[in-house]
């Protein structure tokens, strides 16, 4: 990464988070047709749901014959978690229209928002419309086609596991925190490693006693303050 925030260098540092749209989308789109959906419900269903986790979710509770209230429930809880992100980046684009700010926390995904928090190590903590718009653009087609790919051949695919699919997404977020890490420049190497410590933690044993959709909202909570309270007090 560097300073600029062009179209071009949008581009450059969103490529390679691709590969764990592709593999999660082609799994969405995999497990939305053995469940019975078709091409087009899945296509629509990733472009207007849009997120990965919540998309399995969904497909479970129509398989189950869930409600609809129910199932919007479910979404809204599961994808909480993106209100907390949106409101760490909007500091940052406090120059652009509250229009492009609603449009930008309107495609915001998990990686867009890593690759963002990663940028502003570079950029005296700035951030554009035109950057980050087009990282989402990249991340929104490339789900979209990702799970219309993982639709097409959803017949002649059994298990998308075997091929190693549902792990991209977890690799690339493997990626993008080593690459948080190094990069940070504020925020001491130490005070980084026993926050990332502290949230394995909490996932590890909260998983015991929580569903994990609530507990992914919870531990970002508890993982913020966590951070906060060790920075001031211990460094």
């Amino acid at each position: 990464m560097d300073d600029q925030l062009t179209r071009k260098r949008a581009i450059i540092e969103t490529m390679p988070t691709v590969l764990g749209y592709v593999g999660i989308g082609i799994t969405v789109g995999i497990v939305g047709r053995a469940s019975g959906l078709t091409v087009l419900e899945v296509l629509l269903m990733s472009m207007i749901t849009y997120g990965g986790s919540v998309q399995f979710v969904i497909i479970s509770m129509i398989i189950k014959h869930s409600e609809l209230l129910p199932i919007i429930l479910a979404t809204f809880l599961v994808n909480a978690r993106m209100i907390l992100i949106s409101m760490s980046v909007a500091p940052y684009l406090e120059k652009e229209s509250v229009f492009k700010n609603i449009l930008l926390g309107s495609l915001l995904t998990d990686e867009t928002y890593v690759l963002s928090m990663n940028k502003i190590n570079y950029t005296k903590k700035r951030l554009n419309f035109e950057w980050l718009n087009i990282s989402n653009l990249i991340a929104y087609f490339t789900w979209a086609i990702a799970s219309l790919t993982g639709a097409l051949i959803g017949d002649y695919v059994g298990t998308p596991q075997k091929f190693g699919l549902d792990f991209a997404l977890v690799a690339m977020f493997i990626g993008l925190l080593y690459l948080q890490i190094i990069s940070e420049r504020e925020i001491k190497m130490m005070l980084q490693l026993l926050v990332v410590l502290f949230t394995l933690l909490a996932i590890y044993i909260g998983l015991i006693f929580i569903p994990a959709n609530i507990l992914i909202l919870l531990v970002t909570i508890l993982g913020c303050f966590f951070g906060v309270i060790m920075k001031n007090v211990f460094f």
